[in-house]
């Protein structure tokens, strides 16, 4: 890196950084950077182009090595964007999209040991230069002169997650060199390395898809818990690491083969649970998300507040089955954020509704119900399955939703239904106002639909195009996630 002339003092890099905290990308553009955003307003990655050649005084390159040399040691910087989380009373803040790392070079990879690899020499130590992304919609290039920075970071993995890391990127190099060994043109087959190894890959993933040569990425959920490491956040340690997929799967093997058959009462019991019942003398469903993080010895309630979960993305859903296999119930499984779903320049594969369903991968607490009267209590633990939803069912069934609620808004279809009884009459709700809805998807007619929450008929805290209505989530029909669990084996 000298021969490039990006040479610092550590201490030197921490007095120029200091004094850009709290000012926009505007106020440190000192070289008017954001010039080029006149001629080109669509332009991508005019943060980080600031933070270089404004406030670290270089021009931007492409080389695959580590940007500075600091203290007679390589530092990548990258600029990362930041939001806020919607409803989080502290402030909270979480990574606005995945972290590229650097290209996936099937030519080379092969080639290399982790140590010695492109992708580890851009990870190894990283300057992590944060900035608040202080808009609800997206904006041209231009507009991020407004945006604040907020902090930064010297990061380093420590010795776990550098063990993780490796793990991945060897199951991509394996997965590569296999297909190099056994076809003649493995190119024809390079569009599997981002399908075919998203199950196994912890920390990272592979984007775009090829023909466009994919690049290694950070997970959002990786970056936003390194992101609120850095802002305080405590996140409980296991005492036992897991550094793959395959070492997690042994565990939760071992916790069916102790655990099956018990019921819900009797786990409490075993793991010292205080049991709490509600009015109607039984447990909440979420004691069993609890049942499972005291299996693991932790003491949080919330898989997410675990730090190896919450940086792998990996989310807890308890599903009860009869004893015939078949469904109990839908699945709710994330937010409606119609800031995102509203804003017109954002793609599908941009917005976190695709990286949720994309990214994230979901552990099923798989239980039995004894009878339909029964109470929670009284189902039995059959064990867990690991489900990750296929790249075309996220473009058949999640990218239809996308673009149907989108058209109702954009179009003007959107309306409220009053909703009938069997004699045609209004339904009236117990505070006395009528009962509607909104012709947004439902389960009678999609595998993937739309389901407002509320305290009662009065809650409803979002309006659109004049429409008042309950906060959305994003479900599944119970048919759909019952079939896709059926379709693999418990772990």
């Amino acid at each position: 890196m000298r021969e490039h002339g990006h040479v610092f003092a550590k201490d030197e890099l921490e007095d120029i950084l200091d004094s850009t905290i709290g000012k926009t990308l505007g106020d440190v553009d000192r070289n008017n950077v954001f010039y080029k955003t006149v001629k080109h307003p669509k332009i991508t990655g005019i943060a980080g182009s600031v933070v270089e050649e404004s406030i670290l005084g270089y021009p931007a390159d492409s080389y695959q090595k580590p940007d500075l040399y600091v203290d007679g040691k390589d530092v990548e910087v990258k600029t990362t964007g930041l939001r806020k989380v919607k409803k989080s009373v502290s402030g909270e803040l979480e990574a606005k999209e995945p972290m590229s790392v650097t290209a996936v070079s099937p030519e080379r990879i092969v080639d290399e040991s982790f140590e010695n690899s492109s992708f580890w020499h851009k990870l190894e130590r990283l300057l992590l230069v944060y900035y608040l992304y202080d808009s609800e919609v997206t904006v041209p290039a231009s507009e991020y002169a407004k945006f604040p920075i907020v902090g930064y970071d010297f990061f380093e993995f420590d010795s776990l997650d550098r063990e993780k890391l490796k793990n991945d990127w060897e199951i991509v190099r394996s997965f590569i060199h296999n297909l190099q060994l056994v076809h003649q043109d493995p190119t024809d087959y390079y569009p599997r390395i981002s399908s075919e190894l998203r199950p196994q890959l912890m920390l990272i993933d592979t984007a775009p898809k090829w023909p466009n040569r994919p690049r290694f990425r950070l997970k959002r959920s990786t970056v936003t818990t390194m992101v609120q490491k850095y802002f305080g956040k405590k996140f409980e340690q296991l005492e036992q690491e897991y550094n793959t997929y395959e070492e997690l799967d042994e565990q939760l093997n071992r916790f069916t083969k102790q655990y099956k058959n018990k019921t819900i009462q009797e786990l409490l019991q075993i793991l010292n649970i205080p049991i709490k019942l509600n009015q109607t003398g039984d447990v909440s469903k979420s004691v069993t998300e609890q049942i499972v993080t005291r299996m693991f010895g932790a003491k949080s309630k919330k898989i997410g507040k675990i730090e190896l979960f919450s940086e792998i993305g990996l989310i807890a859903k308890t599903i009860t089955q009869t004893k015939q296999g078949t469904r109990t119930e839908d699945t709710k499984l994330f937010k409606v954020d119609f800031d995102e779903w509203l804003d017109e320049k954002i793609n599908f594969e941009d917005s976190s509704l695709y990286s949720d369903f994309s990214e994230r991968q979901f552990l099923f607490i798989i239980f039995e119900e004894q009878d339909k009267s029964e109470k929670l209590l009284t189902n039995k633990l059959l064990g867990f399955k690991r489900v990750i939803f296929s790249e075309d069912f996220i473009e058949k069934q999640v990218k239809f939703i996308w673009d149907d609620v989108r058209n109702k808004v954009f179009n003007n279809k959107l309306r409220e239904e009053v909703m009938l009884n069997k004699d045609g009459e209004p339904v009236i709700n117990k505070n006395g106002t009528i009962k509607a809805s909104v012709n947004f998807p439902k389960s009678k007619d999609y595998d993937v639909f739309f389901r407002g929450t509320g305290r009662d008929s009065s809650d409803k805290t979002i309006t659109i195009n004049g429409i008042d209505m309950y906060r959305q989530n994003v479900w599944i029909k119970g048919s759909v996630i019952n079939h896709m669990l059926n379709s693999v084996d418990f772990i």
